[in-house]
């Protein structure tokens, strides 16, 4: 099989997004990614299939020179579902906004994790409406002025790790759009999960909702305000790398190293493959300013998927049935010939 690279995957559509919208870069790193899994995993490009619903993000199957659905809002898991089911060979990749996968496409959602079908969910979070321009979305903050809520919103966002973890998920990870390395180590590992992987990728809105991340992306405060987790290290973070977490028996702590008597060894390691789910729910639950945000892959677990389970289920069935196709079932019973 030839060597796949960027330019495979990059289809000859014109990129219809805002100059500046983060939703480019996300784009670039799965494009880059995608190499790096074929070589993995032995598959050649007509293997992968791009689904997506109705916003900004979903127009991401234009743009990947694969096979793509186009569907409609809020259902792209349940097309997604049935493409993996129906077809187990093809790779499956999900593009979705936090309305349409979190709003009207949530109880499809939820239920994609909580079956774990082995599909790879990109979640573009710019916490707004960014195509019907820019309504509160279930990821605004509280309190957020946008179009439907002049005077502020009065209701709390989704964590959308939270709620993967709720839902039993068995992959999430978290990154910015502009980190672009982290988003290829992110998109690769979840390939490679066996299982319904969710991306949460928080993405910059550059018309309506400028800097929704800003707190977490600018340079000069991100090595303070984000900790990058990555499996069997040290969970260590900070400009000058002096920061870092530890458990003290009931909740994660933020422990300056070398004050108080805490050294590196005190410091938690990351083991994302751990069935231990409160320690990823408390990862997915920190925020600013007493936490930093959780960045990179923080659950990675194995289960049994739905997809799996069907197959190996009608082959067990037909196994021991004398029924094994329509022919059959239309000369079973009680038959007769018509003269």
């Amino acid at each position: 099989m030839a060597t796949l690279t960027f330019k495979d995957f990059k289809s000859d559509q014109e990129v219809r997004w805002c100059p500046g919208c983060g939703d480019r870069a996300v784009l670039s790193a799965l494009q880059r990614a995608l190499p790096k899994v074929s070589q993995a995993l032995n598959y050649d490009k007509e293997r992968y299939v791009v689904v997506s619903g109705i916003g900004c993000s979903s127009r991401l199957p234009y743009y990947m020179n694969t096979y793509g659905f186009h569907s409609i809002h809020g259902r792209a898991t349940a097309v997604s579902t049935g493409i993996k089911v129906a077809n187990p060979w093809l790779t499956v990749w999900q593009a979705c906004g936090d309305g349409d996968a979190l709003a009207i496409g949530g109880n499809h959602f939820i239920h994609a994790i909580r079956r774990n079908i082995d599909i790879n969910i990109i979640l573009f979070n710019n916490q707004i409406y960014g195509l019907t321009k820019g309504q509160y979305s279930p990821t605004s903050k509280f309190g957020a002025i946008t179009k439907t809520s002049p005077y502020g919103t009065v209701e709390h966002p989704f964590n959308p790790g939270a709620l993967v973890l709720g839902a039993k998920g068995t992959f999430f990870a978290r990154s910015l759009d502009v980190e672009l390395a982290l988003n290829e180590e992110i998109m690769t590992a979840a390939a490679l999960h066996d299982g319904c992987s969710v991306m949460e990728m928080l993405t910059n809105c550059i018309i309506f909702n400028d800097g929704a991340h800003r707190d977490l992306s600018d340079p000069a405060v991100k090595a303070d305000h984000t900790i990058v987790l990555r499996q069997g290290e040290r969970m260590i973070f900070g400009k000058n790398r002096d920061k870092g977490l530890i458990y003290d028996g009931k909740k994660i702590r933020v422990v300056h190293i070398g004050e108080g008597g805490f050294t590196e060894d005190d410091i938690l390691i990351h083991d994302a493959h751990s069935d231990n789910i409160g320690i990823h729910m408390a990862l997915v639950d920190m925020k600013g300013p007493d936490y930093p945000v959780a960045l990179g892959v923080i659950r990675d677990v194995k289960d049994i998927t739905y997809d799996d389970g069907v197959r190996d289920q009608v082959k067990e069935v037909m196994s021991k049935s004398q029924i094994h196709c329509v022919d059959d079932l239309l000369h079973s019973g009680t038959t007769w010939e018509v003269e």
